[in-house]
């Protein structure tokens, strides 16, 4: 019988898999996302001075330190952060996951949290760059975006049991994906609508810095999950070796 490791073990491992896919992922985002940001900055100073608002504050942090430095940095504790949270997942539902390989039970995680925790809020309020957004009802956009996130985990939620009452997997994987698309349809239609793109403002480019945004969360959860997998499976590959070893 395979050793289980200890928690220790198990967030170490998160933790690492976390600053690489946080790494990978600030260079995705370097690349794809920051030259739509400069875009739409463009576009902001054009509009601030067309409407005589030239002298706004100066920035704490430069734009070039922004891009070359705290891009990075964010993404990178960010990948930490759901690195442990990952791992902590792991530990907490592992018995609960029927199946009998760690590597398949990190990845359906992770796997899971890129649908419930990104796409589904995604998809309802997909996020804007800046010189789109009235600072007013920041309040209550940051309200419905938690209250999606969550709709979208209790969605994850609902179609893992609505699968485990099924035994044939045509039936399983049916009756996951109607559970979950209930809850999603549900929450749509309950929470509300929040379009606030000028109408002037470039289609394109808007379009461009979504996707790159959905981009970035979709190569850091991808390379996650897999780092994590990869692991965990060395981990259990040495504790084998280890014990075969002990008892030869």
């Amino acid at each position: 019988m395979p050793l289980t490791p200890s928690f220790g073990r198990i967030l170490l491992a998160g933790l690492l898999a976390g600053v690489l896919a946080g790494i990978l992922a600030g260079t995705f985002a370097y690349f794809a996302g920051e030259p739509r940001i400069d875009a739409a900055i463009a576009i902001e100073q054009q509009n601030a001075l067309a409407h005589g608002e030239a002298g706004a504050d100066e920035q704490l942090v430069s734009r070039d330190t922004q891009k070359h430095v705290g891009l990075l940095l964010a993404t990178s504790l960010y990948g930490l952060a759901m690195g442990g949270i990952l791992a902590t997942a792991y530990t907490l539902l592992r018995r609960r996951l029927r199946t009998g390989s760690d590597s398949r039970a990190a990845i359906g995680l992770a796997g899971a949290a890129l649908t419930g925790v990104i796409l589904v809020p995604f998809l309802k309020y997909p996020p804007n760059p800046p010189a789109v957004g009235d600072p007013a009802t920041i309040d209550q956009r940051t309200i419905s975006y938690l209250a999606v996130l969550i709709l979208g985990l209790v969605a994850i939620w609902a179609g893992v049991l609505a699968a485990r009452t099924q035994t044939q997997e045509w039936r399983r994987a049916t009756a996951g994906l109607a559970g979950f698309l209930i809850v999603v349809a549900i929450a749509y239609v309950l929470l509300p609508t929040i379009n606030e793109v000028p109408d002037n403002f470039p289609a394109v480019l808007l379009w461009k810095f979504r996707i790159a945004s959905l981009g970035t969360q979709t190569v850091l959860w991808t390379v996650l999950g897999l780092a994590f997998a990869g692991l965990l499976n060395r981990q259990a590959v040495s504790d084998t070796a280890e014990r075969i070893a002990a008892k030869s």
